[in-house]
């Protein structure tokens, strides 16, 4: 069993600020009829308190656990359009498609009612969007930015930094309500993970896109804010309209939600090391799901430690995938995790793309980090951590789901796989820390 985390009293913020020790120790307590064990929620609120002292625990957060394309951008479009001040938009693809236009023209006339709008979008992730897409936006009086751009003339730091992406997927309107996950502003996502579509380019028939996404009300909002602007700030945008971007927030709901944010200028991901931690400490499960599995030695120690300890850890996988070199890649991992009693799962009939975890039935993260060694150290990412058994439980409920809509790998039958696919992996394993 790893060492017990530090004993350091955990903290909460709220609504109205940091509350006292002796109310946090209330909290807690009152949380243990609900986990059914106390000893492991406060275990999980220590590492947490432990390794991310920047960043709070904040109480009084409404979520909604959004899956697809479809669900997530009608929730988007929603908040959007009841903007009254302004919408922060932070985005790894912003694609020209029928998505993207939708987009497009609902902050055009959001920006001429006269809400600010202030959109981040990555260079590499957008390199098949037209420069005239985003000058429609900068026209109507929208701050656009282009983080790291890939010419080298239009660089914002002295630093070129090509390798370095911004990988967030993160909206935030009028300072109260964000949306942060895997789901970029692309047709992929249009029609849903069990929809079958056919291209209009080629005529050839598309899957689907599993992801999720997370809706977030309530005072975390106001770091994810922070966030948006930390990476305005950074990337030497242009000052931005003065709005009431940090309003006054009020109490939403009952989740404690903690915002993390990673830069890739950084040593090391907050995120990972967040995850890590967590994972060392599980006593009970340790169920992933994630569209990107390259892991590193440290991941690779972390999930056999816990299965060799008895935890249950259990991985989906794509099936499937749209990079060939992280699919093989990943698999050519399969082999120790399955000695280890790592149960791993390949998700049947779509493109698995999100990125997510649940722990011991209390500790929880959606976001934009995907399992592989770009998000660690080369990507600008952000996520959320919730603590608590209700969310927890959804978590688990939508993991059983995909679990069956999966393929289980087992080791026998991983054993006897073609030298074809052999070959692919140890190919694709040379290169693992640059894709």
């Amino acid at each position: 069993m790893p060492p017990a985390p530090l004993a350091r009293p955990v903290e909460f913020d709220t609504a109205n600020g940091p509350i006292s020790a002796q109310k946090s120790g209330q909290i807690i307590r009152s949380l243990k009829s609900e986990s059914g064990d106390t000893d492991i929620l406060k275990k999980h609120l220590a590492l947490e308190e432990a390794i991310n002292r920047d960043s709070p625990l904040v109480l009084g957060n409404k979520l909604a656990l959004l899956q697809d394309g479809p669900a997530t951008y009608k929730a988007m479009f929603a908040a959007i359009r009841a903007a009254k001040d302004t919408i922060n938009l932070e985005t790894y693809i912003f694609e020209d498609g029928e998505i993207g236009t939708e987009f497009a023209d609902l902050l055009l006339a959001k920006q001429a009612s006269g809400v600010q709008v202030n959109v981040i979008y990555d260079s590499v992730g957008c390199l098949d969007t037209p420069r005239e897409f985003f000058d429609r936006l900068r026209n109507s009086g929208m701050q656009v930015l282009e983080f790291n751009p890939i010419n080298p003339a239009n660089v914002h730091k002295k630093k070129w930094l090509l390798n370095n992406r911004d990988h967030r997927k993160l909206l935030v309107v009028d300072g109260r309500t964000a949306f942060l996950g895997g789901i970029n502003i692309s047709e992929a996502y249009s029609s849903g993970s069990s929809a079958k579509t056919v291209s209009k380019k080629d005529g050839k028939t598309e899957t689907g896109w599993r992801d999720t996404q997370l809706q977030i009300e309530g005072p975390v909002v106001a770091e994810l804010q922070k966030d948006f602007m930390d990476t305005w700030a950074r990337q030497k945008g242009p000052a931005l309209p003065r709005r009431n971007y940090f309003p006054r927030l009020v109490t939403r709901g009952d989740e404690i939600v903690r915002a993390i944010a990673s830069e890739s200028d950084k040593p090391a991901s907050p995120i990972y090391l967040t995850l890590l931690s967590a994972i060392d400490h599980a006593e009970r499960s340790v169920h992933l799901t994630n569209a990107y599995f390259v892991p590193d030695p440290q991941l690779i120690d972390a999930l056999t430690g816990a299965a060799r300890r008895g935890v249950d850890v259990q991985l989906i996988l794509p099936g499937k995938t749209d990079s060939w070199a992280v699919f093989h890649a990943g698999r050519s991992h399969y082999a120790e995790l399955l000695r280890a009693g790592v149960r791993i799962f390949e998700r049947r009939n779509t493109v698995l793309h999100a990125k997510t975890a649940t722990i011991d039935g209390v500790w929880s993260t959606i976001g934009s980090t995907n399992l592989d060694w770009r998000s660690y150290l080369h990507n600008d990412e952000i996520n959320a951590v919730i603590l608590g058994p209700e969310f927890s439980r959804q978590m688990e409920a939508m993991f059983a789901k995909d679990r069956a809509a999966a393929k289980a790998i087992s080791a026998d039958q991983w054993r006897r796989r073609s030298p074809l696919l052999h070959i692919q992996e140890w190919l694709a394993r040379r290169f693992e820390y640059w894709l």
